[in-house]
């Protein structure tokens, strides 16, 4: 009884250490998959809205006056669509409240994609 104790001690201290992707089966016998985050990865920004136009993506975010592009860290995914998933790296400090947020741009070779290519964002909408 000790042993098991023990094993499973060590598999809970040793289970916050670990990332990555579990997959499992429920009762239905379909496969559940649930990714693991690395705890140092920022969340997705929720965003107001997101559109490309003009051969770049233009995505609306909360703002407190001083947001800008590179305040974020732009993901792409290969595939057919594309993902595409903004996290912001950088906290907007300053103190004026943009009621309708901002509008960031970035084009389709800063995104590393083809111009018409499939594309779709990820990020939550608010």
């Amino acid at each position: 009884m000790t042993g098991a104790l023990k094993v499973l001690a060590a598999a809970a201290m040793a289970a916050p250490l670990l990332s990555g992707c579990l997959i499992y089966s429920n009762e239905a016998g379909e496969n559940v998959r649930v990714n693991l985050k690395d705890k140092d990865t920022p969340p997705s920004e929720a965003i107001r809205s997101a559109r490309f136009e003009d051969g770049a993506l233009i995505v609306r975010v909360d703002s407190n006056g001083c947001t800008q592009a590179s305040d974020f860290e732009v993901a792409v995914h290969d595939g057919s669509p594309a993902e595409i998933t903004l996290r912001r790296t950088k906290e907007d400090m300053c103190r004026a409240l943009i009621a309708d947020g901002v509008e960031l741009r970035w084009t389709y070779a800063d995104l590393g994609i083809e111009p018409g290519a499939p594309t779709r964002v990820l990020n939550p909408l608010k």
